[in-house]
């Protein structure tokens, strides 16, 4: 009969156990998917402001190099037509300029924010 107890006592035992490393790996995995899912939206979050980004980066350069190619053109013709090559600089020193403002706006869309510490 002790034979039995003793026996009954140490599978209980090791049920129990059994019991709390399943749950420790349950409670492990769900912190892991957790953490699995946040890292999924902090990479699409990401993708979002890279996309956004090389949009605006796109449109900038294409804005400035217009900007100044008409300087340029301005510039040429400062000696055949001075008023129109006048007009022209004026004209081209601004559209640079603005493509350049929207080139210092597309950099800062790549700017990310510092990184959270975590003390999960």
């Amino acid at each position: 009969m002790t034979k039995y107890i003793l026996i009954l006592s140490v599978f209980t035992f090791l049920n129990i156990n059994f019991i709390q490393a399943q749950e420790y790996s349950k409670q492990e995995l769900d912190s892991i998917k957790r953490e699995i899912f946040t890292i999924k939206k902090d990479v699409n979050q990401i993708q979002l402001q890279l996309s956004d980004a090389k949009k605006t980066l796109k449109t900038g350069i294409f804005v400035a190099t217009l900007g100044y190619t008409v300087t340029i053109i301005g510039g040429q013709l400062l000696g055949t037509n001075p008023e129109l090559g006048e007009a022209l600089l004026y004209t081209g020193g601004a559209i640079g300029i603005g493509g350049t403002i929207v080139l210092v706006n597309g950099f800062n869309k790549l700017s990310l924010s510092k990184p959270k510490i975590r003390t999960d």
